[in-house]
């Protein structure tokens, strides 16, 4: 039997966790890079039984499922990846496993992101890096607005350090209640409102048709020319050409991204040239305590699953 571990890309699967029980009954192979689109993951991926996924790095929709005839197994970290179609999955007889991940990852890289706009850490440290000294004017956040669309677990985190910062914190979903306002401390605002009053807008809503494009064109301009979009959500939720159109004209200060449209993201892609755009590759997630517990679980499905008691079934 056959386990492929996907979308390995800095090598630190096989050290973050202890794989000798799977090892004694399965054949392990890593891949280190992306495998692209179905057609590519359907040659690479077809002779294998278990396939280990990381997130949503590699998507399986039906149409790549169905010509992966070998396939037994898809075990993903984390307990929910829309990537995966799931009913699809159990209609070709393919068990889909979950594991645990932490839960505050995100809103910490939503600060990272944050700071190092407000700050002009990534300009300052290119400036110290080619033997200047002090390019540009930092901002600070006390007394600044923050602007939260989507109040859930990692949006209400984000909130309370803002709140810690003496930020005036606001936030807007499509089914957000007084009481969940209550409840973190923040004030209930009309998407328009957050957007043209947030000295900081930043993005916590699960991508879904209805989110999908919810920041375009219009939105975007609705906000002032010295604020700041931070979205460590998924990508499509703000549109993405928009968004560089945005960045470009002025229209707002600038953005810090960890998530895009296409990951990862290609090497010529405009947002790499834009100054005033704080980008990382989608690490949001990628912390090493993240890794050792999400790997650790994938071990514990995949001995499970081999003895016939699979634990942590998502379909």
């Amino acid at each position: 039997m056959r386990l492929a571990i996907l979308d390995d890309y800095q090598g630190v699967a096989l050290h973050s966790a202890d794989w000798s029980a799977v090892e004694r009954l399965v054949e392990i192979s890593v891949f280190r890079t992306h495998l692209g689109d179905v057609d590519a993951a359907a040659t690479a991926l077809r002779e294998f039984e278990i396939l280990v996924a990381m997130r949503e790095r590699t998507p399986f929709p039906r149409q790549l499922l169905e010509r992966l005839p070998s396939l037994r197994l898809l075990v993903t970290t984390g307990m929910r990846n829309l990537a995966i179609d799931t009913a699809a999955a159990r209609e070709f007889g393919i068990d889909v496993c979950g594991t645990p991940m932490l839960g505050y990852p995100a809103a910490e890289h939503t600060w990272a992101l944050i700071l190092a706009l407000a700050k002009q850490v990534s300009a300052e440290d290119q400036v110290m890096h080619q033997g200047g000294w002090q390019r540009g004017l930092s901002t600070g956040l006390q007394n600044n607005t923050l602007g939260i669309i989507g109040l859930g677990k990692l949006g209400a985190q984000v909130a309370k350090v803002g709140l810690a910062f003496g930020m005036k914190v606001q936030a807007w979903s499509a089914n957000l209640t007084s009481e969940r306002c209550a409840e973190c401390g923040v004030v209930s605002v009309e998407l328009n409102e957050l957007l043209s009053t947030s000295d900081i807008v930043t993005v916590h809503l699960v991508l879904s048709d209805r989110t999908r494009g919810l920041i375009g064109t219009d939105e975007l301009a609705q906000m002032k020319s010295t604020a700041y979009l931070v979205n460590t959500a998924r990508g499509p939720i703000v549109q993405e050409t928009a968004l560089i159109g945005a960045l470009q004209n002025g229209t707002i200060a600038g953005a810090g991204l960890d998530v895009y449209d296409n990951e990862p993201l290609p090497p010529d892609h405009p947002l790499r040239s834009l100054d005033n755009a704080v980008l990382t590759g989608h690490t949001g997630y990628v912390m090493r305590e993240n890794y050792v517990r999400g790997y650790s679980a994938t071990v514990e499905d995949v001995v499970a699953w081999l003895n016939d008691c699979p634990i942590r079934l998502l379909n």
